[in-house]
This record gives C-alpha cells, sequence and structure tokens, in this order.
C-alpha cells in the first residue's frame, strides 16, 4: 500500500495518541498550570461531566504569563479556548494533518462518539509516522536538498 492510500485508512486510533490530561471548568489556572508541569503535557482538556467544552495550550499559558499581573487563581474556563475542534478516533491519518494544517494547530484533541476526549493527536506523532513510513528518504535527507557546498570542508 502506497503512503496516499495509507493516509486515508489508517485511522487516528491505530496511529497512537498521547493520554489526556482533562481538568474541570472550575480548576485555577494555577492547579492546571501544575498538572501541566507534573504530567509534562503541552495542553489540558477542559472537560465538563466529562465532555470536551474546552483547551488550554502552552500558547495560552504564555499569552497569560505574559500579562503584567496575570491571575493565577481565575478559573481555567476564563482563559481556556472554548469548543476546541476534535477529531473521531475513527478520524483517518490525512483527516488530522487536513483540520491540523487549516486550523493552525499543534495539538488535537481526539473524542469519542460522545464527546468524550480519549487522547491527543500531536503533530510530532504524525511526523513519526511519516518518518517511520519512510525511514530512508528522511534519515538520509541533507539539511537543505539543493545546497551545494561553495568550498570543499576539510584539510
Amino acid at each position: 500500500m502506497d503512503l496516499k492510500s495509507q493516509l486515508h485508512t489508517e485511522t487516528l486510533e491505530q496511529l497512537g495518541m498521547e493520554e489526556p490530561c482533562c481538568v474541570e471548568p472550575e480548576a485555577s489556572v494555577r492547579e492546571v498550570l501544575q498538572e501541566l508541569q507534573k504530567r509534562r503535557a503541552g495542553s489540558a482538556l477542559v472537560c465538563r461531566e466529562g465532555r470536551l467544552v474546552g483547551i488550554f495550550t502552552e500558547r495560552d499559558a504564555l499569552r497569560l504569563l505574559a500579562q503584567d499581573q496575570p491571575n493565577l487563581d481565575q478559573p481555567i474556563q476564563q482563559v481556556m479556548t472554548p469548543n476546541p475542534v476534535s477529531l473521531p478516533a475513527s478520524a483517518t491519518v490525512a483527516d488530522a494533518i487536513r483540520a491540523m494544517s487549516q486550523g493552525g494547530y499543534r495539538r488535537m484533541p481526539v473524542v469519542d462518539e460522545l464527546g468524550r476526549p480519549l487522547g491527543v493527536i500531536k503533530v510530532a506523532h504524525i511526523v513519526h509516522y511519516l518518518v517511520d513510513f519512510f525511514p530512508q528518504t528522511v534519515y538520509n535527507l541533507p539539511p537543505d536538498p539543493d545546497a551545494v557546498m561553495q568550498e570543499r570542508e576539510g584539510a
């Protein structure tokens, strides 16, 4: 099977996902930041009654911390991105690539049919998937394939 076919048939369940870091909307920003640090995670999925209602990412944290007087005791629901784009586990790798590139997302929540988080797919997961498919090509690529040395290196 060629890559194009595989991208359109292999699902996110088969690709592998990061375990989601789920928090309640009432959790404070401080608590969420501590949980992210403890888990070494780049995002927290904000869930109400087990269903995804928002996302708080590293970018959101940086934006908040760049303020003059950031309020770390406010509820995460006040600074999260509400109703984030998500994908079902049955979505294909091609679906994930399309959604992430169109939205400029580095992380995408994966949910079940009821909107409950199953995991998070990251750009790194997709890159590793592509590297696994084309190891010789990727590992043997020079940093810039069109680069030409002006002078010979070495003695």
